[in-house]
């Protein structure tokens, strides 16, 4: 019968075992320090965040109270209905949809169609004017609305809407660059066998393309919406009537209407503005982490 030989539990752990122990007890350490630092960043970025909910439900006594109160007390949740009401808000709201709507619409039709023609079909000098189109996000948006202006005064949309949604049909260099990498991913053999078959190149890019790049087309979606919702100076440039004023113009209206008297509703009016975009950012969040994700990886 053959014996075999059984550790001790008071043996003393070998040079390797510990120096294993070491590495692992290192490891730990330091992605605690890791976790430790971005809990530390995130507090910067969350600290404004707090004070903005925390402001909107305060009165009008605790808005002028040094050092500030975090906790109000008692909670005026009356703020945001007041705030809905006194400020029109609601009417901002439908005219910045009434912008970002068409604007998304705009940007996904011209920007896919523009990237696919870079992407997937063969002309000359392709490549080059793609280049151009790159240089031109080096031009400060700024430069150009004297122009703009100029043009859309003479063709009579001064204080309406279609300076804000018209150009977006006309293409955006970021986002063609964004989507002409996406498109440059997919297989061509499924854009060859399509043209095999007697396809035409808009069939191609309608029925086949198209459905395979939802991620990027979500995120473009993403990024127009947030831009024409967030926008403050093109408004402020080509509308006059208050009437037709979104959203970001309207709350700076309410801060040059109210001041620090009634801070609390501006507060209210912000946070309420911001809820839409978390909530739309909510629902697309995996698609564009995947349209994220996937765009970019070949060149």
């Amino acid at each position: 019968m053959s014996i075999t030989s059984q550790s001790n539990p008071g043996q003393i752990a070998s040079p390797q075992q510990s120096s294993s122990a070491q590495i692992r007890l290192l490891r730990q350490m330091v992605s605690l320090a890791k976790y430790g630092i971005l809990l530390l960043c995130s507090a910067f970025f969350i600290l404004p965040w707090v004070w903005m909910i925390s402001t909107s439900l305060k009165s009008p006594q605790e808005l002028s109270v040094y050092p500030p109160i975090w906790i109000p007390d008692p909670i005026r949740w009356d703020n945001y209905l007041l705030a809905f009401q006194q400020a029109a808000l609601g009417q901002y709201v439908i005219n910045t949809l009434i912008i970002a709507v068409p604007s998304v619409i705009g940007a996904v039709l011209s920007n896919s169609l523009v990237a696919y023609g870079f992407a997937r079909v063969r002309w000359i000098g392709r490549d080059y004017v793609f280049g151009v189109v790159l240089a031109t996000l080096i031009l400060p948006g700024f430069v150009t609305f004297i122009p703009l202006y100029l043009i859309f005064r003479n063709l009579g949309w001064i204080n309406t809407y279609l300076p804000l949604v018209v150009p977006q049909f006309l293409g955006n260099p970021f986002f063609i660059f964004l989507l002409r990498q996406f498109f440059m991913t997919l297989p061509e053999e499924l854009s060859d066998a399509a043209r095999v078959d007697g396809a035409s190149e808009l069939r191609i890019f309608s029925q086949i393309t198209l459905p395979l790049a939802l991620p990027a087309l979500a995120v473009v979606a993403l990024f127009q919406f947030i831009g024409s919702w967030n926008d403050y100076f093109g408004p402020l440039i080509y509308l006059s009537n208050k009437a037709r004023y979104p959203i970001s113009l309207g709350i700076a209206n309410m801060q040059s209407s109210y001041g620090f008297s009634n801070f609390a509703w501006i507060m209210a009016a912000t946070c309420m503005s911001v809820l839409p975009i978390i909530i739309l950012f909510f629902f697309a969040q995996r698609t564009f982490i995947e349209g994220i994700a996937l765009t970019g990886l070949k060149g």
